[in-house]
């Protein structure tokens, strides 16, 4: 048996880097920049219109093609939103071609082209979404604030958690199961305001892609999705920048050369404003206290060119919320609070080993901290109390991208990361030394990892994405080894309709603990230990492409399965603070408030999608399925998850009248959260004939119960207004347009009726009824 595994290895590896001999072929690369700032383009279309051969550029706008040898050929560079750009060349040598691509000016001059859109037929790839920041821009959101995660949340396949929450559940996944990704830097917590925004902001963004299933072998770590979004380079041109007033917050983005055409820098803030403008309201309530909430996140990038083989880029984040309340009198001082704060730095180095091999080599840093604290002064005395939580990684990356033909793109890398995680320290302070505490839990971990994919067009039409992902965590004196293996597939059955299909192992060594009913950001990242698995899953899903290339519209229809094991959770009754009594050091001992469980995820998604014209937009159907079953949880029998919904609909649409004017709206509706309340209750009789008050509820099954079905309206008017030297904005939005009041959580109550008796009541909580908004931005 292994002998013929060894066959089919060699056999694999011949195929796979095999090149055609019989034809003398040559090599055309080079790297894509905006014209007028010089920003590298990520998945620009490379056609060959007559040999029937393309190929697109990577994430840092490289691109490479090979073709037989032609004394004239005609080679046409496109992207949606810019004017094609077509170069007859003869080849009859390796050749570097740098193009430069115009923005269009008017509508009509990015339309009807057939290969100017990227067509869902042709990618190999599956279960995959891309969104640009200028269509988060032009969706209407809470507040006028545009949010990245609110616009994926909007995809099949993707639900939201609570109302207004920016929080997402890929395809019955939890929201540590998805790889968040800002320049190679991994991000922990992605919000902002307990979760109703999440941290990034769509101005400093070049890319937003979002893949829910059939995963490349180049990612790896966590179970359902990953979100890889990269930052702008800066203008390498001019300097210029925008600039946003709304409601809540106000943000501020700078750009422009450091040394023209070769260096250039990019600096993006956002702050909110709630705290300076409540505060004479919170002074005059509550006699002089004084208390506060508010976020802020910094993004930051320079790079510079070392020529068309060596690129450096630094970037990084930075971004805390923080609510305060301070109070204080004649003897005594107070001060109690709550922040937590990401912070991520990437240094990549790419490098051009020659026409075809292209090669990133990066330095990661990422941070995530939470802390809770409260410090009392009582006549000189000090009281100093903190709870704090987090995650820190060390990184180091390299991949390379290898096209020996246009039939291979293979892709091979290896990468590791250093966890420190502290899932918990309390301490306290006191200037009584026999007060003092200090319990501070650390663990430590080694993640690594290696893979090799490749995307092969056959000769037989087919198109593959094989690859293989070995994967290893290390910590204590445990060690986890993972093989995951990955397959994509593409056949298409006539012009612009294929039929695609995928499978993807995968493995994830962190785990996220989280008290749903705390409703803060309390949730602590733990890892895979001796006694705790880490979470393993695998996925497989089939599905259609269909492009209607005159009309610009493409079609697309998934069905997928996913099993899960070793998800964990709390046991009933424990929480984050949980202290282990048994220990002499009252140690926290997260390992024993925990229980371990399974999931199923199954469903059919539908993704109906224009992309040009004066009429944009989606339409997004999901019909899923999520069970999880825990031995220690609802006696052992399978539940649905909260984050369960049947049917899940959203409807964008974007419409530009003119120029200076565009309508846009959004409608969704989604089957209700399931919960878990009382089916009855009873007072119970003790035997020595005591009366006592109150009564023990039954509450049956775990999450039997649904709640109201969620369905709202969002509609923004946007008028802009072009001059020489800048563009203004004015956008007009309307949150849950007709004031559909729909539930954020439900409680029971107990009411009285005329005759003495009592009944429990079920009681709707409604946040968010209809909310207008203006905003105001400028771009120069």
């Amino acid at each position: 048996m292994r002998l013929h595994h060894k066959w089919a290895f060699a056999i694999f590896t011949i195929l796979l880097f095999a090149s055609p001999i019989s034809a003398q072929k040559y090599t055309i690369s080079g790297f894509v920049h905006e014209k007028g700032s010089q920003e590298s383009m990520i998945g620009v279309n490379v056609y060959a219109p007559t040999l029937l051969t393309g190929t697109t550029t990577n994430v840092y706008g490289f691109y490479t093609l090979t073709l037989p040898a032609q004394d004239s050929v005609d080679i046409r560079w496109s992207f949606v939103g810019y004017q094609p750009v077509i170069k007859k060349i003869s080849l009859k040598s390796h050749q570097q071609i740098n193009i430069e691509l115009q923005p269009s000016i008017l509508l009509q001059e990015v339309v009807v082209k057939a290969d100017a859109i990227k067509k869902e037929s042709d990618k190999v790839q599956m279960s995959t979404i891309e969104i640009t920041p200028l269509e988060v821009k032009s969706i209407p959101m809470l507040l006028g604030e545009k949010d990245v995660f609110k616009a994926l949340q909007l995809m099949p396949g993707v639900q939201k958690g609570n109302e207004g929450s920016s929080g997402i559940y890929v395809r019955g996944g939890g929201p540590d199961q998805n790889l968040i990704i800002l320049d190679e830097a991994i991000v922990y917590n992605a919000n902002h305001l307990f979760g109703f925004f999440s941290l990034f902001n769509g101005d400093a963004l070049k890319s937003i892609e979002l893949t829910k299933g059939g995963f490349p072998a180049r990612y790896g770590g966590r179970l359902s999705s990953v979100v890889e979004m990269n930052m702008k380079d800066g203008n390498k041109e001019k300097f210029g920048g925008e600039a946003g007033v709304g409601i809540i917050s106000s943000r501020l983005l700078l750009e422009g050369p450091i040394i023209k055409n070769k260096s250039s820098f990019i600096v993006s803030g956002r702050r909110t404003y709630i705290d300076v403008l409540a505060q004479p309201f919170i002074k005059s309530s509550s006699g002089g206290a004084n208390a506060g909430y508010y976020f802020y996140d910094l993004n930051a990038k320079v790079n510079y060119n070392f020529g068309d083989k060596n690129k450096l880029y630094l970037s990084g984040y930075f971004g805390r919320d923080k609510f305060y309340f301070k109070s204080s009198d004649v003897q005594s001082q107070s001060e109690n609070g709550l922040y937590w704060q990401n912070a991520t730095a990437t240094l990549r180095w790419n490098h051009l080993f020659s026409n075809k091999i292209f090669s990133n080599t990066s330095l990661v840093f990422s941070d995530y901290t939470l802390k809770l604290y409260a410090k009392e002064t009582y006549s000189g005395d000090v009281f100093d109390l903190s709870y704090s939580s987090g995650i820190r990684d060390y990184s180091g990356k390299f991949d390379v991208q290898y096209i020996p033909n246009p039939m291979h793109l293979v892709r091979v890398g290896f990468s590791t990361i250093y966890h420190t995680f502290t899932p918990s320290a309390f301490v306290i302070k006191s200037s009584m030394a026999a007060d003092n505490f200090d319990n501070t839990v650390k663990n430590e971990a080694l993640e690594t990892s290696v893979y090799i994919e490749d995307d092969w067009k056959t000769s037989f039409k087919l198109k593959i994405n094989p690859g293989i992902r070995l994967s290893s965590f290390v910590v204590g004196n445990k060690t986890y080894i993972n093989p995951e293996p990955r397959l994509s597939a593409s056949y298409p059955l006539k012009n612009n309709l294929a039929i695609k299909a995928s499978f993807a192992s995968m493995s994830q060594y962190l785990h996220l603990l989280s008290n749903t009913g705390i409703g803060l950001p309390t949730d602590l990242w733990v890892p895979a230990t001796e006694k705790v698995s880490p979470q393993k899953s695998w996925q497989v899903a089939v599905g259609l492409a269909k492009d209607f290339t005159k009309n610009n519209i493409s079609v697309t229809l998934e069905g997928y399965y996913k099993k899960s094991d070793h998800i964990i959770g709390y046991r009933e009754g424990a929480s984050f603070l949980m202290i282990d009594n048994s220990s002499t050091t009252d140690e926290f001992n997260w390992e024993k408030n925990i229980t371990s469980g399974q999931a199923w995820s199954y469903g059919t998604e539908l993704l109906v999608r224009k992309t040009a014209g004066k009429f944009t937009g989606w339409i997004g159907y999901t019909l899923s399925w999520t069970q999880m079953q825990f031995d220690e949880l609802n006696f052992g029998k399978k539940f649905y998850a909260r984050y369960d919904r049947r049917h899940d609909i959203s409807v964008v649409a974007i419409f530009k009248f003119t120029d200076d004017i565009s309508l846009s709206t959004t409608w969704v509706y989604g089957t209700g959260n399931a919960v878990t309340l009382p089916k009855a209750s009873y007072s119970p009789v003790p035997y020595d004939g005591n009366f006592y008050f109150g009564s023990i509820n039954d509450y049956g099954d775990k999450n039997s119960f649904r709640m109201a079905a969620y369905h709202r309206l969002d509609i923004g008017l946007q008028f802009h207004k072009k001059r020489p030297k800048y563009e203004r904005t004015i956008e007009i939005g309307l949150y849950n347009a007709y004031n559909r009041k729909n539930p954020f959580y439900i409680y029971l109550s107990t009411k009285y009726n005329t005759d003495g008796t009592m009944k429990q009541v079920l009681n709707q909580v409604s946040i968010f009824p209809l909310i207008p908004s203006i905003s105001w931005s400028i771009k120069f």
